[in-house]
């Protein structure tokens, strides 16, 4: 899997491409730990997104939690296998998707 940043002031798009699963999950969470200290507006931009699995979700849930407390996360160009995904766990309504 790739992974993308793009920064501008206190905004993040992370941009992951590929599969996001137990053995790429690990480098999105290094990504965004080392890069969301001082963001308030974090995007996950899903477009090149071709799997997720739980450990995927669990990155984009702990990145949810930490930005509760510092701004606020969306996810973005969310396919509808994904939203399927996420759906089936109940957790479309736990995050902001564009």
């Amino acid at each position: 899997m790739k992974i993308e940043i793009k920064k501008d002031g206190a905004s993040l798009t992370i941009i992951p491409d590929g599969r996001l699963d137990t053995s790429t999950s690990p480098a999105l969470k290094k990504t965004v730990e080392e890069n969301i200290a001082d963001v308030t507006d974090l995007t996950f931009d899903l477009k090149k997104l071709a799997y997720l699995s739980s450990a995927g979700l669990r990155v984009l849930m702990s990145s949810q939690k930490t930005m509760r407390k510092q701004g606020k996360m969306r996810l973005i160009n969310v396919s509808d296998d994904v939203i399927d995904i996420m759906d089936m766990v109940g957790l479309t309504d736990i995050f902001t998707i564009e």
